[in-house]
């Protein structure tokens, strides 16, 4: 089945959320819209969160966590999930279960 190129900015849906070991937190995310960014495009970036109540911020994603096993395109492509480790900025609310994630723009 050939696969639907979506257009516009991706949306991540927070699907799992827990403390990092030494920095952040992983966030396990599933493109719930927009198109397919590549892991090249996301590792590095911001992405602004917003809470199902409507509270934002921005995190940055520092690395791909290995907990699912080592990322890669074809995964990624396939599934739709990933796991992020992010940081966000001090006294920030910590991201949770339900939150979405635009960008990389």
């Amino acid at each position: 089945m050939p696969s639907e190129r979506k257009k516009g900015t991706p949306v991540f849906q927070v699907i799992d959320a827990m403390s990092a070991p030494y920095v952040g937190q992983i966030l396990r995310v599933r493109l719930a819209s927009g198109k397919t960014p590549s892991l090249r495009e996301i590792k590095g970036s911001r992405l602004k969160a917003r809470s199902p109540e409507g509270e934002e911020t921005t995190v940055r994603v520092l690395a791909f966590s290995m907990i699912g096993g080592k990322p890669s395109e074809a995964r990624f492509g396939r599934t739709g999930r990933l796991d992020l480790v992010v940081d966000q900025d001090p006294g920030e609310t910590p991201v949770g279960l339900r939150w979405r994630l635009e960008g990389p723009s």
